[in-house]
């Protein structure tokens, strides 16, 4: 059984009544129930749903532009009224775009219940040019901010919730730290979010670790800039920032540097969610594995939730990052997807009734 965390009994009492898959049993898939093994077959094992996006693109303050992909969801017969037609904001992970197997069943999950969904692509990775040479990080939330102002000015009528993934968690959480109450988001989802990223990189600089999943990121991480190479060397050493062999090397050499840190400590310590969790003033539902080597059990912040009304954590023994792979053959819903389509349907229906239970 999953461990729930929350100081709020009332909280608990809700997510028993509306959200009850928090605490069911998770068999993980017994042929692959080690976090390394889900991590790595997820992408590779689950289906991908088809999805037909809208794309739009936005300019921001700076001079930039973020990539929306847009779910409008139209047949809704739940809500064929657009106005007022329930919102859920899509945050992928790192390197991650609305082409992720995991953001194509959470709106699948979301079209059966009428919902409209956003994916939020982080600049110049779903195929835009960069206009001015920045591009994202886990710490700086103005791109966030603008997107969530631009839906929420759309449909100020609609119940708006966001769902976080991984570094799209991290970011989510960061938001809110930062906002408190003073945000259109009635609640917000988090999965297999990095808490606390100084533990989350030395576990990734483990030598299996590393061979398994830090190079690659790396080499993502490269792959995401290179194709903006001839707006970047205004400002970086590229040949530098390409010889970069972990995260944390890629880290130093060029996020950091980008967003005006001093050292990369101080980058990592303010992209670090478990710093702003007591910040958070809407209800927020995070699950976590605690055999996730992006984010090892023993630092999510299990103490700093139980000083917080409005968190809750969901922590399972198995699932790795983004796994959650369940049945002998996952192709299709995961338990994180379980979590994520009986939450967002539980806060949209009977949100008013957490504070009354």
């Amino acid at each position: 059984k999953p461990q729930l965390v929350a100081s709020n009994d009332r909280f608990c009492r809700f997510l028993e009544e509306y959200c009850p898959v928090v605490t069911e049993t998770y068999y993980p898939t017994i042929w692959c129930w080690e976090g390394r093994v889900q991590t790595l077959l997820r992408p590779f094992i689950t289906s991908r749903p088809q999805v037909q996006y809208r794309n739009e693109l936005i300019k921001t303050a700076d001079g930039g532009q973020i990539s929306l992909d847009w779910f409008d969801n139209n047949d809704s017969l739940y809500y064929p009224d657009a106005s007022t037609r329930p919102t859920v904001l899509l945050l992928p992970g790192l390197t991650g775009t609305s082409k992720e197997s995991y953001i194509l069943h959470m709106i699948h999950q979301s079209e059966t219940l009428g919902y409209r969904c956003v994916v939020f692509n982080n600049r110049g990775i779903a195929g835009e040019d960069l206009l001015t040479p920045r591009t994202y990080c886990a710490a700086n939330t103005e791109d966030l901010e603008a997107v969530i102002h631009h839906i929420h000015s759309l449909h100020p009528s609609a119940p708006f919730i966001a769902a976080g993934v991984s570094m799209g968690g991290m970011l989510l959480l960061n938001y809110l730290g930062k906002t408190g109450r003073d945000t259109p988001l009635m609640a917000a989802a988090i999965f297999s979010a990095g808490w606390n990223v100084f533990e989350s990189v030395e576990s990734l600089e483990k030598p299996l670790n590393w061979l398994l999943f830090n190079y690659y990121l790396t080499t993502c991480l490269q792959s995401s800039i290179s194709r903006h190479r001839q707006m970047l060397e205004k400002l970086f050493d590229m040949d530098l920032v390409m010889k970069a062999r972990t995260v944390r090397e890629f880290d130093k050499q060029f996020t950091s540097v980008m967003f005006g840190y001093r050292t990369i400590d101080d980058y990592y310590e303010d992209a670090s969610p478990c710093r702003k969790l007591k910040s958070v003033g809407i209800p927020v539902l995070c699950l976590n594995s605690v055999d996730d080597v992006f984010s090892p059990g023993h630092a999510i912040p299990v103490e700093t939730a139980k000083q917080n009304a409005n968190v809750a954590l969901v922590l399972t023994s198995c699932g790795g990052h983004i796994g959650f792979l369940e049945g002998i053959w996952p192709r299709k819903c995961t338990y994180m997807d379980r979590v994520f389509k009986q939450f967002v349907q539980a806060m949209f229906e009977h949100g008013n009734k957490i504070f009354s239970m």
